[in-house]
């Protein structure tokens, strides 16, 4: 098992959340982003998601106890 912190799919799930809070909120972000911005997100976070489940090949563990 590995720590949390090195999991890729959580870091890319960390990212883009923040990134789209960030945008929500405060609107920062949109003269950088195309129109359909979300639209992208929903369809391409599940796919990368999908793909970093296939390629994962050890559990997670909350605390360095578990490993």
């Amino acid at each position: 098992m590995k720590a949390w912190y090195q999991s890729k799919t959580l870091w890319v799930n960390t990212i883009v959340a923040a990134l789209a809070t960030l945008e929500a909120s405060t609107g920062l972000l949109q003269p950088f982003l195309p129109a359909n911005f979300y639209t992208i997100v929903a369809v391409g976070l599940p796919v990368v998601n999908a793909v970093l489940r296939v390629v994962t090949t050890q559990g997670l563990a909350l605390a360095k106890n578990d490993a």
